[in-house]
């Protein structure tokens, strides 16, 4: 635990928690490094799910308005430093090498939405609310824009970076923001059901299989033959590839495989 965040481990399992809540979980330049250092030393020998939740009633409430106030003095090269820095963040939790799973309540706005764009699978409850918020206070969300663009495309996001207006779980269920929207009493419940499927899943071949949808998106499949073929082909003769298909001929478990 620090300041800022709690990590509490169970068993492979990580559960990582902005713990802010007196100002809704919002970022500041602490709450950054530390998720930042979190997200860049998680240990993937005794690690294969992490699930990433917020304190108290709120999952995240953007950035934090003390945090924002220093910012209105800032020069422009302290405000791209500054941005680079929330930037390595978003970039640290969107390539982490193992599943990451949002556990939303409450609200996610701002660049706790983009949150939400680099997870992998996201659980919401039905009441909260998600935004992109930025525009009603004369700024953008830039730093979150590639991961928010490429979780919900190019019209919901001139719909929601425009208006700047919140929007239901459900909403961002129907757009991709979102996988699951369920009663907050469900959160949970939901949530061990994802890591009970994942951990009966491959790690190296998740973590793989993460890397591929980045270099296959927005590409045609001539142009990524040669990165598909030689991905299955080196998977397949890999130890992992060789035990899961062996497991599978002779309906016995892999080790990886809970149980």
């Amino acid at each position: 635990m620090t300041s800022t965040l709690i990590v509490a481990h169970d068993g492979s399992v990580v559960r990582v928690t902005l713990n802010r809540p007196d100002v809704r979980n919002a970022f500041n330049e602490e709450l950054i490094a530390e998720l930042t250092a979190w997200a860049t030393s998680i240990e993937t020998h005794s690690t294969r799910v992490a699930v990433l939740g917020g304190a108290g009633t709120v999952f995240c409430a953007g950035a934090d308005l003390a945090w924002m106030s220093t910012m209105v003095g800032y020069s422009h090269e302290e405000n791209v430093r500054d941005a680079r820095a929330l930037g390595a963040m978003f970039d640290a939790l969107n390539t982490l090498p193992v599943p990451l799973i949002g556990r939303v309540q409450g609200a996610a706005l701002g660049g706790g939405a983009g949150l939400a764009a680099v997870c992998d699978i996201v659980v919401a409850a039905d009441d909260a609310v998600f935004g992109f918020t930025e525009a009603k206070l004369g700024i953008l969300p830039a730093v979150i824009s590639p991961y928010t663009v490429a979780k919900i495309g190019q019209s919901a996001a001139r719909e929601l970076f425009l208006t700047a207006s919140k929007f239901s779980a459900q909403r961002a269920r129907e757009i991709g923001l979102v996988h699951a929207v369920v009663p907050a009493a469900d959160l949970d419940t939901t949530i061990d059901a994802y890591v009970h499927d994942l951990l009966t899943s491959a790690p190296r071949a998740i973590a793989a299989a993460k890397t591929l949808i980045g270099a296959v998106a927005g590409r045609s499949p001539a142009e990524v033959a040669g990165v598909t073929a030689e991905t299955i082909a080196r998977h397949r003769v890999s130890p992992e590839g060789q035990e899961g298909m062996r497991a599978f001929l002779g309906r016995t478990k892999p080790s990886w495989t809970p149980g």
